[in-house]
């Protein structure tokens, strides 16, 4: 089966590239945020204890996605090979994001561009979850940077870990586990308790994906001919305490590649939350550091390709 090998993470990596999310393609994520959104529903009727109840969420929805994964790539695979080959390439592509964050991050800089703020403040509240209506352009920057960088440790060097670490299936359990967070994972008066688990288990799934990301940012900095010191030197000094201990790493390693200041006051539903400060104030945020911040992006989604394909590689060998 390919749900291990080189020719599938190959293909899968290079389909990203090509095609990224096509609205057409039944994506995989959308299928598990239906199944979030209707596991609420049923379990806050069924569980009055919230804590209890979203814990019941996550090990559902977790344990189907690893579950259904599985047996895809094994019922495939019992037709032919190169169904089972295939089934590993779709579910791997769908985990990955390089194309498709790209795609939205020039979206908000074609706008700004234009002069267009109402409409950079609509394309970024489709990739941020803070509050975007009173964003000035320097937020709006500082909004997709940061984003930017979190993604890739979302959308493709948590992924590329876990496939390398358990395969497919893992990879799919890691999506599952992001979506979750990103729908419920909130500490707001709604999920507070009821996202607790969902929180915590995306938390330690990026813990070690996290702290990798410093060398591969630096690595990506350097090939692009940014602060590659200051972006190794920022992860560690801004970016693993805090509040946002995983995403402030690749967040802080992005701030110190591009010689600006990230963090500071976000509000959420109307609420004021004041986030570390990440960077030197060295250059302003104005649009052109998006255009360099995809540039990074797209340099370390390289560079994790390649060690993901010589990890597997070695494993190869053993």
């Amino acid at each position: 089966m390919g749900e291990y090998s080189l020719p599938t993470l190959a293909a899968a990596y290079g389909a990203d590239l090509l095609l990224g999310d096509p609205p057409w393609f039944p994506h995989p994520v959308r299928g598990m945020g239906l199944a979030i959104a209707w596991g609420e529903r049923i379990l806050r009727r069924l569980i009055s204890w919230e804590r209890l109840a979203g814990v019941v969420l996550v090990a559902a929805v977790v344990g189907a996605s690893y579950g259904a994964a599985w047996w895809l790539l094994r019922t495939a695979a019992s037709s032919s090979a190169a169904g089972g080959f295939a089934a590993s390439v779709v579910l791997l592509f769908s985990c990955l994001s390089t194309r498709d964050l790209a795609v939205e991050s020039r979206s908000v800089l074609r706008a700004l561009e234009a002069g267009d703020l109402g409409l950079a403040r609509n394309q970024v509240a489709r990739i941020v979850g803070r509050d975007t209506h009173a964003l000035d352009v320097s937020a709006v920057v500082r909004a997709t940077v940061e984003t930017i960088a979190e993604s890739t440790l979302d959308g493709i060097l948590s992924p590329l870990f876990y496939f390398v670490l358990g395969g497919v299936p893992l990879a799919v359990a890691y999506k599952a586990v992001n979506t979750l967070d990103s729908m419920i994972g909130h500490r707001s008066a709604r999920y507070i308790r009821f996202g607790w688990a969902a929180a915590t288990l995306d938390t330690a799934a990026n813990w070690v994906p996290a702290r990798g990301s410093a060398a591969l940012f630096a690595a990506a900095a350097w090939l692009c001919r940014f602060r590659a010191a200051a972006s190794w030197r920022c992860a560690w000094r801004d970016g693993s305490g805090g509040p946002v201990p995983n995403a402030g790493i690749p967040e802080a390693a992005m701030a110190g590649a591009l010689g600006v200041r990230l963090g500071g006051v976000n509000w959420y539903e109307g609420r004021a939350i004041d986030m570390p400060l990440m960077g030197d104030p060295i250059s302003p945020l104005e649009p052109q550091r998006i255009r360099e911040a995809i540039r990074i992006m797209c340099a370390c989604s390289i560079v994790a390709w390649l060690v993901a394909m010589g990890a597997l590689l070695v494993r190869s060998r053993w």
